[in-house]
């Protein structure tokens, strides 16, 4: 047996706000198109926080705002046991008939591709395009007997439990390979990094690779498909990056508190733009990649590199200070060890993400499953 009903009817606003400033900063969230709450990126100083909106365990909000946002609208329930705060810009809104409708299942609902589809081309304006409140209740739901959507919400929190395990222990893992690191700081011999690495000029002067060769560098020390619009680009003057080699952007200043830097762990060349600084370990009898990719990973390299940015318009990690950068170089067979680890970590952090998307895609799946045994 479904019932048929509209958002509206089973929903409805929550504007109560934090006017008695019960909530600070650590309590701000955004929101993101992964259905998800983020730590706020706003710059917060001097913002009060008396008109933010409270959000209740189990309670929603969504940003009405869809135009920069691609094909996804950004909306989330606070599935935490803590209270959170957003912009009063945001829609707080929570179930107010549970014996029709569990919180949970409506995030299942919200967690659909059709979902999004829905909220974009219902979106209305000129200079910005907005999922308003009356429109989000005119959205019309198949609902199936509770007892059935409690079935399916909880074999969707039985796979999201497995993954959150799977997902403690990829923490274990790293934190192990940095204990190993704190070690090493402390009881092996500092060496410049300029002993071990050298300039990579190689440009791609004959063509040999295309656009989809073309890479950029992200601040989470890994290559990604290009940003950049490569209409009418030349490509000659980019620069090669082998497998095993690396490449780092300069330019510092409008990464926040980390640099963008990559090691190419694949088995294929990349092309990048000639801006970047392109360089390879020459020996790796005596220094590891995958050693060296460990190291630049930590918080420490990043805070390294940008108090040693110099600049006035923009400030640079130049080459020659990478060069001086001093690292812990142990025997290549304790690098092996500690690669091992980090190299299983990796192994580990591939499969969880495959798992997260595996729960994306579940959602409609297990929406449809329990339309169709309510049909039965």
């Amino acid at each position: 047996m479904l019932n048929k009903k509209k958002l509206g009817s089973i929903l409805s606003l929550c504007n109560q706000t934090n006017e008695e400033l019960l909530y600070g900063l650590e309590c701000v969230r955004g929101v993101s198109v992964n259905k998800n709450f983020i730590t706020t990126k706003a710059n917060m100083v001097g913002v009060s926080l008396k008109p933010y909106l409270i959000i209740n365990p189990n309670e929603f909000v969504y940003v009405a705002d869809t135009s920069r946002r691609g094909d996804k609208i950004a909306i989330a329930r606070n599935t935490s046991n803590e209270v959170y705060i957003c912009s009063s810009v945001y829609t707080v809104f929570k179930v107010t008939e549970q014996s029709d409708l569990l919180p949970e299942y409506l995030s299942l609902l919200f967690e659909r591709a059709e979902f999004d589809r829905y909220a974009r081309y219902h979106s209305w304006g000129s200079a910005r395009e907005v999922f308003d409140w009356q429109t989000f209740c005119d959205y019309e739901i198949e609902l199936p007997s509770i007892s059935i959507q409690q079935k399916y919400v909880d074999i969707y929190n039985s796979m999201l439990v497995n993954q959150q395990c799977y997902e403690n222990g990829l923490d274990d893992l790293m934190l192990l390979c940095h204990s190993f690191v704190e070690n090493l700081r402390k009881t092996v011999l500092h060496h410049c990094l300029g002993e071990y690495i050298s300039k990579c000029e190689e440009s791609n002067e004959q063509l040999l690779y295309g656009k989809d060769s073309v890479r950029g560098i992200s601040v989470e020390k890994s290559f990604i498909d290009t940003k950049a619009n490569m209409k009418d680009v030349s490509l000659k003057p980019y620069m090669i990056v082998k497998p095993n080699e690396f490449a780092y952007v300069a330019d510092t200043s409008r990464r926040g508190d980390k640099i963008a830097l990559a090691r190419n762990d694949s088995d294929n060349t990349y092309i990048c733009s000639s801006a970047y600084t392109v360089f390879k370990i020459n020996d790796q009898t005596k220094l590891l990649p995958e050693y060296l990719s460990l190291l630049f990973e930590r918080s420490e390299f990043n805070r390294y590199a940008r108090f040693h940015s110099w600049g006035s318009a923009r400030e640079t990690f130049d080459w020659d200070t990478m060069c001086e950068v001093r690292i812990p170089v142990p025997d290549i067979d304790v690098q092996h060890s500690i690669v091992d680890i980090y190299k299983a970590y990796n192994i580990r952090k591939e499969i969880n993400e495959k798992l997260k998307a595996q729960l994306k895609d579940i959602c409609p799946i297990l929406i449809k499953g329990s339309i169709e045994e309510a049909k039965n």
